[in-house]
C-alpha cells in the first residue's frame, strides 16, 4: 500500500538527520525527502511543509522537541520560520556553524566531485572563521521595496518583503542609515554600501537603474595594499576581511615567481590581477572580465600597472576565439556561482599553466569543476575554506589544482 505524500501547510513530527546544502538538514518521512530549515542534526522538531515538489518537500521546523546541544537562540528576531530568509544559520552555535559548512564542501565533493572520504582527510577541509564576529560585517545590503513603499527583506524562497527594524549581520553605519523609515516611491530596491575607505553611500534602484541618494556615487575600498576606487553598485565582497583573505589564501597556494605569466579569469575589479603583480613583476597579467562596471574600475585602478592587460569578454569567448592565448604558469578562477563549466576547465588545462587557484562561492559548482579537473588527470592539492558570510549559509572556498605530476 503506497504512503500518502505530504502536503502543504501540513505539520509532521520528525528527526532530523545530516545538513544539506541550500541552510537545510535532511530527514524522511516515510520513505518522502524532506529539506528542513531553522533546524540542527539530531534534533526531533515538529515541521510545517512549505512546498511539494516531485520526489522532496521543503518545510520549517516551528517547535523543536528536543534540541541540538549546538541550538542557541537567534539574535535577531526575523531569523525565524515565515520572517526573513537571508540569515540561514542563526539558530546554530558559532563553532557548529563552521562545521556546518566544513559538512556541506565535503558531502558536495564527494557527490559531485568524485573525492573519496580518504582524500579529504588528507587536504584537512576545514571552514576558518573571519575577524569581526558573527555580526555587523556585511558592508552591502540590497534591501526589497514593497507595495506600501516599505524597504524590507525577502522572506526565503520569496517575492514577499519583510520589514524589519534593522539588519543584525549588517554593518554599523548601514544600521544607523535611516532607510528602513523613509518610504521609497517608485522604488523597486534600494541598495546601500559602507566600504572598507569609509564611505556610506545609498542608492535607490527604479526600473533596473540606480540613482545615487546620498553619499558618494563611487566608493573607496582598501585590500592587497591599494586604495580602490568603484562605483557603489559594482561588486565587491561583502566582508570587510573577505578581499585581503582571499587574495592571502590565492598567493600562499599559488606561489607566484617572478617571471611568471599570469591569467586572472573572471577578473572583477582586478583585485587577484594586482596581488599576482606584486610577486611576477613585470611580467605579462591578463585579466578577462565580462561587466562594464568590473572591466573600467580594472582599468582605472590598475592603470599604474602597464603589465596588466584588461580583456572585455566572457571567459569562454575569450578562451575558445583565443582573445587570450598561452603560454601561462599560474591562474586565479573565480567564476560566477554557477562554476566555470567544463569547456572553461579543459580550455585552462589546455594552455598548460603550472597550477590554478580556484576561488569558488558554491560547494556545489566547485565539486563539479573539481570533477572535470580530475577526469583531465588534475588534481585538487590543497583546500581551504573561509566563512565569509556568518549566519548565512554561503562559504568560500579556495583551490589549487595542479596537472599530472612530470608536466
Amino acid at each position: 500500500m503506497l504512503e500518502r505524500g505530504l502536503a502543504e501547510a501540513e505539520q509532521v513530527e520528525l528527526t532530523v538527520d545530516a545538513v544539506a546544502p541550500g541552510g537545510h538538514c535532511v530527514a524522511r518521512v516515510d520513505g518522502q525527502v524532506v529539506f528542513v530549515r531553522h533546524a540542527l542534526p539530531g534534533e526531533r522538531v515538529i515541521a510545517e511543509v512549505t512546498e511539494v515538489h516531485r520526489g522532496f518537500v521543503r518545510a520549517d521546523a516551528v517547535t523543536v522537541l528536543d534540541a541540538s546541544p549546538d541550538r542557541v537562540e537567534p539574535p535577531c528576531p526575523y531569523a525565524k520560520p515565515g520572517a526573513c530568509g537571508g540569515c540561514d544559520l542563526q539558530h546554530v552555535a558559532p563553532a557548529a556553524q563552521l562545521a556546518w559548512k566544513t559538512a556541506v564542501i565535503r558531502e558536495q565533493l564527494v557527490r559531485l566531485g568524485g573525492l573519496t572520504d580518504v582524500e579529504l582527510d588528507r587536504l584537512g577541509v576545514r571552514v576558518e572563521a573571519l575577524p569581526g564576529g558573527l555580526l555587523g560585517w556585511r558592508s552591502r545590503v540590497r534591501y526589497a521595496v514593497d507595495a506600501a513603499d516599505r524597504a524590507g527583506l525577502l522572506k526565503h524562497r520569496s517575492h514577499e518583503v519583510v520589514p524589519i527594524d534593522r539588519c543584525r549581520i549588517a554593518h554599523p553605519d548601514i544600521q544607523q542609515l535611516p532607510v528602513l523609515t523613509e518610504r521609497w516611491l517608485a522604488a523597486e530596491a534600494v541598495e546601500t554600501v559602507a566600504s572598507t575607505g569609509g564611505d556610506v553611500t545609498v542608492t535607490e534602484v527604479r526600473d533596473g537603474v540606480p540613482n545615487p541618494v546620498s553619499g558618494p556615487a563611487e566608493v573607496r575600498e582598501v585590500a592587497a595594499g591599494r586604495d580602490w576606487t568603484l562605483p557603489a553598485s559594482a561588486f565587491w565582497q561583502v566582508h570587510p576581511a573577505a578581499a585581503d583573505t582571499l587574495c592571502t589564501a590565492v598567493l600562499e597556494l599559488l606561489d607566484p615567481q617572478p617571471g611568471e605569466i599570469a591569467w586572472d579569469l573572471y577578473g572583477g575589479a582586478g583585485l587577484f590581477a594586482a596581488a599576482l603583480a606584486g610577486r611576477v613583476g613585470d611580467a605579462r597579467i591578463t585579466l578577462v572580465e565580462s561587466s562594464r562596471d568590473g572591466v573600467d574600475a580594472a582599468r582605472a585602478n590598475l592603470a599604474d600597472l602597464p603589465q596588466v592587460e584588461v580583456v572585455a569578454a566572457r571567459v569562454e569567448t575569450a578562451l575558445t576565439r583565443r582573445r587570450i592565448t598561452g603560454p601561462v604558469d599560474v591562474v586565479v578562477l573565480d567564476p560566477p556561482r554557477s562554476g566555470a563549466g567544463a569547456q572553461v576547465v579543459r580550455d585552462i588545462v589546455a594552455a598548460g599553466p603550472r597550477a590554478v587557484a580556484y576561488v569558488a562561492c558554491d560547494p556545489a559548482a566547485f565539486a563539479r569543476d573539481v570533477r572535470t579537473f580530475t577526469e583531465l588527470g588534475w588534481r585538487l592539492a590543497a583546500l581551504r575554506g573561509f566563512d565569509l558570510f556568518p549566519m548565512t549559509q554561503h562559504v568560500e572556498q579556495v583551490g589549487l589544482l595542479l596537472p599530472p605530476a612530470g608536466r
